[in-house]
């Protein structure tokens, strides 16, 4: 077993739990995606079982309190994101047929409906600029089961007017992948879908925006892509594969099997595709970086399921040599990987092998190129501090029992300033467990705290249960309610919503 000792944290900070909301509701994405608005101090929070937007007092963060929620159900099907911003409270529903256009529904933070305003198939993820004059949404365009109907992925862009009551349909553009059906893709971006074009199978999953409210950088996941948007033209400008992690070399070491005896992490001749989810955007020293959260996620349908392990393939025996070794189920061979990639001479046998995410956190140009990954750490560090809770399923309490799917799935993700420093804070969906990256050196990001509230006891149900963090919010102290920074933290299987305090001492004052 490969497996480094940590590293000492140069910069560490602390996690202090304040309170929690529970909806009571378990394993039904209760509690998905949170936004804060500093001036009532709400939050709100995405309930899909209810099809509704729960209002959170957390005045006092030590108690979070519902006041009301926002019932959807006029609207759409499914709530898949909120922003707020600027007294605006903006809602992402899908459509029944997911296939069919969505809407983007706004309301006043104090609940009154002002437009719908239609959105691409499937808006996944709505965000506003950081200056407030654009709302945006990443419109998914997911595929039919049977994939007899697959809509084009697109960018829905909002222009906010003076008076935001006033806003209307005439206020939305859409950006389309159009462009690439005639140029193609850059090498690395997926298109994998059964008769798809370009514009068909980018999938929108993602968004952040600049501090200058100019570029907007959306994460097209299952194409293991990054799309750059320019706001005021209303068009996409560039597209560049997020690229995959060697997992042959020592510091991209990991665990890829679930019947290896527990915790093996070990080099193996895969490449983890990216395929990031959750991204974000910060300025470091007057320049822009992409934060990618590396969850991975796989095209499964009826009608296309790509899906394989490694056992079930056919290996290039000059490429792997050894893969009657490799294809066991105690080595890589229960691993899933992509039964679509791999094979570019097209003679029926893998020459290499790419497995859904890297199980890491990336940082990316704004032209996308690579600054920094952070490999095999998380599996490391959950592997040395916390080993009951190793690559385990969310509630379950088998350690190593995704190992060959994903791993820890780091899914959500946000950045703040903590002082002079800044800091990446991920939450890893399986093994509900959260970690501070120091990113102060986007070259070289650092360990600066890990957090988990569950306790891998065998009892999900129970009061002390967060599983699952999907959706993750930085508040600094200028906005918070006590005058300190907080974490929140929306967890979607046990439908719980998480307040943590940040302390970070002898951090120095802000720039």
């Amino acid at each position: 077993m490969f497996l480094t000792l940590l590293p000492a944290i140069a910069a560490p900070i602390e996690f202090v739990q304040l309170g929690r909301y529970d909806s009571g509701i378990r394993k039904a994405s209760a509690a998905e995606i949170v936004s804060y608005d500093p001036t009532t101090q709400q939050l709100y929070v995405t309930n899909a079982s209810e099809n509704a937007v729960d209002m959170l007092d957390i005045s006092d963060p030590e108690h979070p309190t519902l006041i009301s929620s926002l019932d959807l159900d006029p609207y759409g099907t499914g709530i898949n994101s909120v922003a707020v911003k600027n007294g605006l409270v903006a809602c992402a529903v899908e459509s029944d047929p997911k296939q069919h256009p969505g809407s983007i529904v706004i309301f006043t933070t104090s609940a009154e409906h002002i437009a719908t305003i239609p959105a691409g198939a499937l808006p996944d993820m709505v965000t506003f600029s950081p200056d407030g004059r654009y709302l945006c949404s990443a419109n998914e365009g997911e595929p039919s089961d049977d994939y007899t109907i697959d809509p084009p992925g697109s960018i829905t862009i909002i222009t906010i007017p003076e008076d935001p009551t006033t806003i209307s349909n005439a206020d939305a553009r859409t950006a389309t992948f159009e462009l690439f059906d005639t140029l193609g893709v850059p090498d690395g971006v997926r298109i994998t879908g059964p008769g798809a074009t370009p514009s068909m199978d980018l999938e929108p999953e993602y968004i952040a925006i600049d501090e200058d409210s100019k570029r907007a950088y959306v994460s097209c996941q299952e194409n293991n892509a990054i799309a750059v948007i320019d706001l005021e033209l209303g068009i996409v400008i560039d597209l560049f594969s997020a690229g995959s992690l060697d997992h042959s070399i020592f510091s991209n070491a990991f665990d890829g099997s679930d019947r290896d005896s527990g915790i093996r992490i070990d080099i193996a001749p895969v490449h983890g595709m990216r395929q990031p989810d959750t991204i974000a955007c910060t300025r470091i020293d007057g320049t822009d970086y992409i934060i990618t959260a590396n969850e991975g996620d796989p095209r499964g349908y009826n009608a296309f399921d790509e899906q394989i392990r490694v056992k079930d393939l056919t290996l290039d025996p000059r490429a792997f040599p050894n893969h009657a070794d490799l294809q066991r189920d105690d080595r890589i061979g229960r691993l899933k990987v992509s039964s679509v990639s791999g094979d570019p001479d097209h003679d029926n046998d893998h020459d290499t092998l790419y497995s859904f995410g890297s199980r890491s956190v990336s940082i990316f140009t704004r032209t996308g190129r690579l600054v920094s990954d952070t490999g095999s750490l998380f599996e490391r560090t959950v592997a040395q501090l916390d080993p009951t809770r190793f690559n385990v399923n969310e509630d379950k309490t088998e350690i190593d029992s995704r190992s060959d799917d994903r791993g820890p799935e780091p899914e959500a993700l946000t950045v703040g300033k903590l002082g002079n420093r800044t800091y990446a804070f991920v939450g890893l969906e399986r093994t509900s467990t959260i970690i501070a990256l120091d990113i102060t050196d986007p070259e070289k990001p650092e360990l600066a705290a890990y957090f988990s509230s569950t306790t891998n006891d065998g009892s999900p149900e129970g009061a002390a249960a967060d599983i699952a963090p999907e959706g993750m919010l930085f508040i600094d102290a200028s906005s918070s309610p006590i005058g300190a920074p907080l974490l929140v933290v929306t967890n979607e299987f046990s439908g719980t919503t998480l307040v943590l305090r940040v302390d970070a001492p002898d951090q120095g004052q802000p720039d």
